[in-house]
């Protein structure tokens, strides 16, 4: 308990003393804080805004599995929206937008940009019978589909919106035979087709795929033959929309990784960055947009709710920070899904994850990075500011309780005070500490409980 309270105190370092710690220096730019703290899809609200997503600022939330097995037979995905193949994309009557429409108004009320997925949810049990997972029977038609969505929610027709949505995503892993009866080659030229399509009639949104299922082979040894397939289909699917007799855009690349190793995230970025810069796609965006805590353990479903889950995410939000990674999606924010890692259900009330995502908007919301660092490999530290407030964002993912310094530079006159906002097993985001500081430099002591996140706001 006295730790709890005296969490930080300020204690001087003697010069020249080597001592490993955490370094934060805010008068050194470090680009912009990105949206990393998007999830895929949300509690199912008819219209009614969020309010743990407004609270949180989640920034994009990707639909896709939406409302649960097959897309909840009535949200978002194309053989929901349109459930007759044969009818006209032209003629608004051939349309069912009723869910969607009222799902993503709940997202756009709680100030939250959709990421949507064209095409259909996981059929993991595709062996009794698969039933929306097959190529589409013309290709051509399937694109005008998708521009006819793209119309309601951007245009306004079919009593639709204007809501501006900008990501575009075409199918989902079809590397995996959950999602995907066809070839490759199939795959490709349904790509080739809808992305093409899609550019010409709407220049100015942003089309990519093919959310990849990941790059396993890349980090772990002796993996099965089916994971070394993902390399070959990301590389044959570059040369493929790369090729001048079959170029297609390609704004950005969306990829999957399932691990307990934070590091290993960066591994793949770095991986996906180099493949997608060799065959010219210099300007593409990297985009994680299923991500999540996983290991052996019978236990990691309940962990993904709890400080271990909580601690993987926000070291993740710092390292995916200073990676090659443009936008984040963890995997889910829907309560009923067994990966919902931000509520707990029935009740709905949120996680310790939830608060690390909370925890990081803070940042976000300050948009200006600051150059920090960590000399101790279990901790990381992101710092932003604007004007008016700075912020350091710390985690400790280890097992035990850890000392060390915090030091301070480049902070501008008039800031004189800074709270500590404390996450870990008995605190939930609690303020447990207010002190003055001093513009310039300064070093605060901080004890760090095992498994937690400490959010320090500094304001004048």
């Amino acid at each position: 308990m006295f730790l709890t309270i005296c969490l930080v105190a300020f204690a001087p370092v003697s010069a020249g003393e080597h001592v490993p710690g955490l370094a934060v220096s805010f008068d050194r730019a470090a680009g912009e804080i990105k949206p990393l703290h998007g999830v895929n899809n949300s509690p199912v609200q008819y219209g009614d805004a969020i309010a743990s997503f407004r609270e949180a600022g989640i920034p994009f939330a990707r639909l896709h599995d939406t409302a649960g097995a097959f897309g909840g037979t009535h949200f978002v995905d194309i053989p929901n929206v349109f459930p007759d193949f044969d009818a006209d994309p032209a003629d608004p009557a051939s349309y069912d937008f009723a869910f969607t429409d009222a799902y993503i108004k709940s997202l756009v009320s709680s100030g939250t940009e959709v990421f949507y997925r064209l095409g259909v949810t996981i059929e993991n049990h595709h062996r009794i019978k698969a039933y929306h997972i097959h190529p589409p029977a013309d290709f051509d038609k399937w694109a005008r589909i998708c521009e006819g969505i793209v119309r309601h929610y951007n245009e306004g027709w079919a009593n639709g919106f204007q809501y501006n949505i900008r990501y575009w995503e075409i199918w989902n892993e079809p590397e995996n035979p959950p999602m995907w009866t066809g070839t490759k080659e199939q795959y490709f030229e349904l790509y080739r087709v809808a992305a093409n399509h899609l550019k010409s009639c709407f220049p100015n949104l942003k089309v990519g795929g093919y959310a990849g299922c990941g790059f396993y082979a890349v980090t772990r040894e002796n993996v099965p033959d089916f994971h070394k397939s993902f390399i070959t289909w990301f590389d044959d699917f570059l040369a493929f929309v790369s090729a001048k007799a079959t170029a297609s855009p390609l704004d950005f690349y969306s990829w999957h990784l399932y691990t307990d190793d934070v590091t290993e995230i960066i591994r793949h970025a770095d991986y996906v960055r180099a493949r997608l810069d060799k065959f010219g796609f210099t300007r593409t965006e990297s985009i994680f947009d299923e991500w999540n805590r996983m290991n052996g353990s019978k236990h990691v479903f309940d962990e993904m709710r709890a400080m271990p889950g909580a601690v993987f995410v926000s070291a993740a939000f710092s390292l995916m920070q200073n990676s090659s990674i443009d936008k984040a999606m963890y995997y889910d924010a829907l309560p009923t899904r067994s990966y919902g890692g931000l509520y707990y259900f029935p009740s709905c009330t949120v996680t310790k994850t939830y608060y690390s995502f909370k925890m990081f908007n803070a940042l976000y919301q300050l948009k200006h990075a600051v150059q920090s660092n960590s000399s101790v490999e279990h901790i990381t530290v992101t710092a932003a500011r604007n004007d008016a407030k700075a912020a350091v964002f710390i985690t400790n993912r280890g097992d035990t309780e850890c000392s060390l310094p915090l030091a301070l530079s480049g902070l501008p006159e008039g800031f004189a005070a800074a709270t500590f906002f404390l996450l870990d097993e008995t605190h939930d985001m609690a303020q447990v500490r207010t002190e003055p500081v001093t513009p310039g430099e300064a070093t605060l002591q901080l004890t760090l409980p095992a498994k937690s996140v400490l959010l320090v706001e500094i304001t004048k």
